[in-house]
């Protein structure tokens, strides 16, 4: 399926998953739009020929000129991927005294009100693009959760809850986005072998890999790449969370 009349609009494009699913939409004729805190996605943008802004996505006044500026350049956003993300661990009590409010409300920001900043902004222009034919969609928005909305971990309270927040969203922004022909997605990986995750020691990669039942490795980037495109091309995906974390339950 080509998607060359397709212009999709991703973040956290600059490495990891994003910069994954960034190389599918490209092979398949998508023109893109790169976000992402990291000045590296002006080079990506530029290896795949779309369009990057290195900008703090908690910025809402830049990250607003930057849409701007890619609608008028290119048109009317068909797809958006929200893939930036922030994982710190830190107890909500630890030896030190209570967590820092500001590391909560960050992850907050970073995490969940950015995801949901980028929906309003990219759902808005998405209503507003022409049906051609017998269209009757007129744009797709897949989130990026985590298995840890379901399953946290000690120190998680704050991932959890920001990554639990883009779940609950799913459903009911779906409902409503549906009489504007927009579907909402959520994927909710386990253990991807991102940069991060491949920068970790041999042994705690290997005792990672070792608690997934099938298949015992971590998840390529490729794979949540693959994922996206097909809920992109099935139109009766709308309004689930698809976990992608072969069977891994965390303890």
């Amino acid at each position: 399926m080509s998607l060359s009349h397709h212009i999709a609009v991703i973040t956290g494009a600059a490495s990891g998953m994003g910069f994954a699913a960034a190389e599918a939409l490209a092979a398949k004729g998508a023109q893109l739009v790169l976000l992402d805190k990291d000045e590296k996605v002006l080079t990506v943008a530029k290896q795949l020929n779309g369009q990057g802004h290195a900008v703090d996505l908690t910025d809402s006044t830049t990250v607003e000129h930057a849409l701007e500026e890619s609608v008028a350049r290119l048109g009317k956003p068909s797809i958006l991927l929200n893939c930036a993300g922030i994982a710190p661990a830190k107890r909500i009590v630890s030896k030190e005294g209570p967590m820092p409010l500001a590391d909560f409300t960050r992850v907050i920001d970073v995490n969940l009100i950015a995801t949901f900043n980028m929906m309003r902004l990219v759902a808005n222009a998405m209503s507003q693009r022409e049906l051609i034919g017998d269209a009757v969609e007129r744009g797709v928005i897949i989130n990026t959760a985590s298995i840890a909305a379901f399953e946290g971990q000690i120190g998680q309270s704050a991932y959890a809850a920001s990554k639990g927040a883009i779940v609950s969203m799913t459903l009911p922004a779906a409902r409503e986005l549906a009489r504007a022909g927009i579907r909402v997605m959520t994927i909710a990986p386990g253990i991807v072998a991102t940069p991060l995750m491949l920068s970790m020691p041999e042994a705690v990669q290997q005792s990672l890999s070792e608690s997934i039942p099938f298949p015992k490795r971590m998840a390529k980037s490729s794979e949540f790449a693959d994922l996206v495109m097909h809920i992109i091309e099935n139109p009766m995906l709308n309004g689930s969370v698809i976990r992608l974390d072969g069977a891994l339950r965390m303890a």
